[in-house]
């Protein structure tokens, strides 16, 4: 998890793509500019952040469901709740789930929890756009496979051969 360039998601755990569900893992930094601010003397990772977190997870989700296809963009945050806090070095297990997919709007439940405590969840909506409107799709793709997603999705289609 790189905090201060938006890099969220260190792996895919799997990914089942017919069901509509993936799980990520990110451990949060030690250090941080990001803690530089939020806040001196108690560092946390801010709420926005773990949104984010939420959202590239889901994304991560939505890339594999139209086969890198469609760019997923952050729309809509619903029924946001940030139950916890989280500090440096912790563990945070991602959770996204597939509600709706379906022209050109995609809606997805997602969860993080840290040492089996629930941190945050929320309902997250997204636009997705042809990766022939935009030039991300190299970026997204290298990214994609980065976190082991083909891999995690591959894995998951073996198992189920």
């Amino acid at each position: 998890m790189l905090l201060e360039y938006f890099q969220m998601i260190d792996r895919i755990v799997s990914a089942d793509i017919n069901a509509g569900t993936i799980v990520a893992r990110s451990t949060v930094p030690e250090k941080s500019p990001v803690f530089e601010g939020h806040f001196p003397g108690m560092p946390l990772v801010p709420g926005v952040l773990l949104i984010e977190t939420m959202a590239q997870a889901s994304g991560m989700l939505l890339l594999g469901i139209n086969d890198c296809t469609a760019m997923p963009f952050l729309m809509m945050v619903d029924s946001a709740k940030l139950r916890g806090f989280v500090a440096p070095n912790a563990v945070l297990d991602i959770e996204a789930q597939l509600e709706h997919e379906g022209s050109g709007f995609a809606v997805t439940k997602a969860k993080i929890a840290s040492g089996g405590k629930p941190i945050a969840s929320a309902q997250l909506k997204f636009r997705t756009m042809s990766f022939d409107d935009n030039e991300l799709a190299p970026l997204v793709k290298r990214r994609a496979e980065e976190v082991g997603l083909f891999a995690a999705i591959a894995g998951q289609a073996a198992e189920r051969s």
